[in-house]
């Protein structure tokens, strides 16, 4: 078990597996966000389900990756409570399924599927130029698309690590595009998925590309603790230009869905790990709680970070997650938004 991993200096197999809570490990630091402490274990929202969202009739929603997974899970709960759902996905025959199975559940639901590869900024510019001429408001873009952990380093159409391109600079790239959309709506939110594995990432500035030293793992928990810093800079900046948008962050917990087997593969040590207790995981409904609360609640706040709340917040009612100190870090937090804006070519506002 802690044989050095093929790839990736330091980090040994149980580290990685700690990394996501798939073996014991240690807490999360508790944090400040934009100078408001988060408690993990507040029960301000505990017991919500998806029963308790509010009609959603009249609002467009977006979510990215909704053709399978906790993605699809929203699209269905966002559907079943009369919203407009664009489904943002790469596979368009996967996409056509989930629609059929929406409406197969929810006859009169109002949902369509739109292309988007999120590792080619092309894709990403093509989709906010289609929705923007619309010129219809955007009233929640759920920035929930991801990939973890593939075990050789992959690079993206425009060049960038694959994780990092995928689960970060793609949605920092689709956000800023699709600004002018979200203003246009009176309760404009975003909301990126964040995941436990924050809580052992870091920004590594001098790497960020994992081009000298590709960790599966570590770059998985980079691009993660990447999007929940986006999330909390994008709050700030909303605030501070009056944007109106309201910027959330949400993880699922561990959820049972098909990221394991589309990343590490479920041969994989990892994979094994993590099948013991996969009974006891959240389902892919029970993981898309936290990203629902956070799109549609009227308590959900802007600048929180929202996930199960049991042990090691692998499972558990819903309340404020643990930030970890890398996320609070304001300086950069800002020095990684210049980063993104000069490799996505996206400036905000």
């Amino acid at each position: 078990m802690d044989k050095k991993c093929e790839s990736g200096r330091g980090h040994t197999r149980r580290d990685a597996l700690k990394m996501f809570g798939v073996v014991g490990g240690s807490l999360a630091l508790h944090g400040v966000m934009g100078g408001v402490p988060s408690f993990a274990w507040a029960s301000e929202v505990a017991g919500w389900q998806a029963a308790d969202m509010p009609s959603l009739v009249g609002k467009r929603m977006l979510v990215t990756g909704g053709s399978s997974g906790m993605g699809f899970e929203d699209a269905l709960a966002l559907s079943r409570a009369g919203a407009q759902v664009i489904i943002a996905a790469r596979n368009a025959q996967r996409g056509a399924e989930s629609i059929e199975r929406i409406r197969a559940q929810v006859p009169d639901a109002r949902v369509r599927f739109e292309q988007l590869d999120l590792a080619d900024l092309s894709s990403v510019r093509s989709l906010a130029q289609r929705l923007n001429a619309e010129g219809e408001n955007l009233d929640v873009l759920i920035n929930n698309a991801a990939i973890m952990a593939p075990p050789q380093r992959g690079v993206s159409r425009d060049g960038f690590e694959m994780q990092l391109a995928t689960n970060f600079l793609g949605h920092f790239a689709l956000t800023g595009l699709l600004l002018p959309s979200l203003r246009k709506s009176s309760d404009p939110r975003v909301v990126t998925l964040a995941s436990i594995a924050v809580n052992r990432g870091r920004i590594n500035f001098d790497d960020l590309q994992s081009e000298r030293d590709y960790n599966p793992y570590a770059a998985y928990a980079q691009s993660k603790l990447a999007c929940l810093m986006m999330a909390f800079e994008l709050q700030r900046r909303s605030l501070a230009n009056d944007w109106g948008v309201r910027s959330v962050a949400a993880h699922p917990g561990v959820a049972v869905t098909e990221l394991v087997e589309r990343g590490p593969g479920l041969e994989s040590e990892f994979a094994r790990e993590w099948a013991k207790d996969r009974e006891v995981y959240h389902s892919a409904a029970q993981g898309a709680l936290s990203s629902l609360f956070a799109a549609t609640a009227a308590d959900a706040e802007g600048g929180r970070y929202y996930g199960p709340t049991g042990e090691e917040e692998k499972r558990g009612p819903l309340g404020l997650a643990k930030v970890p100190d890398a996320a609070a870090d304001t300086d950069d937090a800002a020095r990684l938004w210049s980063v993104a804006e000069r490799l996505t070519g996206v400036k905000y506002g």
